[in-house]
């Protein structure tokens, strides 16, 4: 759509912040203020809307498109969202290859210290296995998980969700919302399986153009998740 506002601006209003258009606080597709919880997060929203040319593109703001989902279709729809999120805790990182013995020790060298991790900092071990067949995760691993998800707001439960929908790891997301790791670390470990195929057999230069894009998407969402949350827990 055709640019229709001049100035973009920033206002605190009952403890959340609105991004303004002209002076009129921008609205999600369902009507609803976009209010955000941080002054630094409505200011990031705002520099997408400064920075659009004579056209509003939408897929070249991440930041509002996220908002927007959390406001209209996460708030008072949390419990929904969780259990989405928790889809993921048949973790990709649990799902080992027998061989070769070059990909399996890259496999448990990128993936081990992570399952460790999780284990330690949410009591949530689970299980690992080679090949494909479904694993049965311990009722206490996905009880661990479900509590440390269900403790996110909605601004940073999208993030988290989206983040587990790209690296197909309930783990790998957690570990980026509670800054254990950076977006290009999540998802180099997600891709150590394409990474040893490409090495093995060259490049599919249409599978790398799309990695380019998830990795660009999953950038986004580990900064939306930062500035929802203000800050983000140390490794």
């Amino acid at each position: 759509m055709k640019r229709f506002y001049k100035e973009v601006s920033v206002r605190a209003a009952d403890g959340r912040w609105l991004v303004l258009l002209d002076g009129k606080p921008i609205k999600t597709p369902k009507r609803a203020d976009l209010a955000l919880p941080t002054g630094p997060f409505a200011e990031a929203v705002a520099e997408e809307w400064r920075t659009q040319g004579d056209d509003v593109k939408p897929a070249t703001m991440p930041l509002t498109k996220l908002a927007n989902t959390a406001i209209d279709r996460v708030f008072g729809r949390e419990f929904e969202v969780v259990e989405k999120a928790l889809a993921y805790a048949n973790d990709h990182l649990c799902y080992r290859a027998s061989g070769p013995a070059e990909l399996v020790a890259l496999q448990e060298a990128a993936w081990n210290p992570l399952l460790e991790w999780a284990a330690a900092r949410f009591g949530a071990r689970l299980a690992v296995g080679t090949g494909v067949a479904h694993i049965a995760q311990p009722d206490e691993a996905v009880a661990a998980l479900r509590a440390a998800v269900t403790a996110y707001d909605p601004f940073v439960l999208v993030g988290l969700y989206h983040a587990a929908t790209i690296l197909s790891s309930l783990v790998l997301a957690l570990a980026l919302a509670e800054g254990r790791l950076e977006a290009d670390e999540a998802f180099a470990a997600s891709q150590v399986d394409e990474r040893y195929q490409a090495e093995c057999w060259g490049e599919d230069h249409e599978a790398a153009a799309r990695a380019h894009t998830l990795a660009g998407e999953l950038a986004a969402a580990a900064r939306f998740m930062v500035l929802a949350r203000g800050s983000v827990a140390t490794r």
